[in-house]
């Protein structure tokens, strides 16, 4: 009697560590599982590119951003009444000189910042091409930050989107540089012009 009652607690317990082993191996799973989900997530919100996107350029018309595949980008929020304003003719110089080496400037006029852009499309277009004879890309009138901030301008401003950096729009004219594969190099403030040097040696860049 008393060896059955030893052998008894005896399987009793290799039971029980048997359980104990199987859960805690499951446990270990579902934590692994979810691991491996996260930066899949995190890469998924990155892996666009500016080549993704199609926007509206300033005639209405569908504008596949993937046509500047292999070119360098500067993505420039313009305004008709700002201090900043006369940059057009900076940027437009920027564009003549360099259009030839797979380099392109696109405007994108927004009125986020004091009302600075009240102008409609053909009136902004009339007003730049007037004053400062752009010929460079000009796309429709966008928001740039806010509630209603334009996808474009979400995926350039949060790091989450880009996966390089955080940085919103803080004023008419700033500038965002953006490789041949579609990539955000970086960030030039609206106060530097479109000819200074951090912007100029990227475009010489091979």
């Amino acid at each position: 009697m008393e060896k059955r009652w030893i052998v008894m607690m005896i399987l009793g317990l290799l039971l029980f560590a048997t359980q104990g082993c199987n859960g805690q191996n499951k446990q270990g799973k579902r934590a692994e599982v979810t691991a491996s989900d996260q930066p899949a997530s995190e890469k998924a919100n990155v892996s666009r590119t500016l080549h993704d996107f199609t926007v509206k350029d300033i005639e209405g018309n569908d504008f596949e951003l993937a046509s500047l595949m292999g070119k360098k980008v500067l993505v420039v929020n313009v305004a008709s009444r700002c201090g900043l304003t006369p940059q057009y003719e900076e940027l437009q110089k920027l564009w003549s000189i360099y259009q030839e080496d797979d380099f392109v400037v696109i405007g994108f006029p927004s009125n986020n910042f004091n009302n600075q852009e009240p102008g409609t499309n053909q009136e902004i277009m009339e007003f730049c091409t007037g004053n400062y004879g752009v010929t460079f890309p000009m796309m429709d009138k966008i928001s740039v930050k806010g509630e209603d901030i334009a996808p474009l301008y979400r995926w350039l401003t949060q790091k989450s989107e880009n996966g390089v950096i955080d940085q919103e729009v803080t004023w008419n004219f700033q500038k965002f540089m953006i490789d041949e594969e579609g990539h955000l190099v970086d960030v030039v403030l609206p106060k530097e012009s479109p000819l200074s040097d951090k912007i100029v040696d990227w475009i010489r860049q091979d």
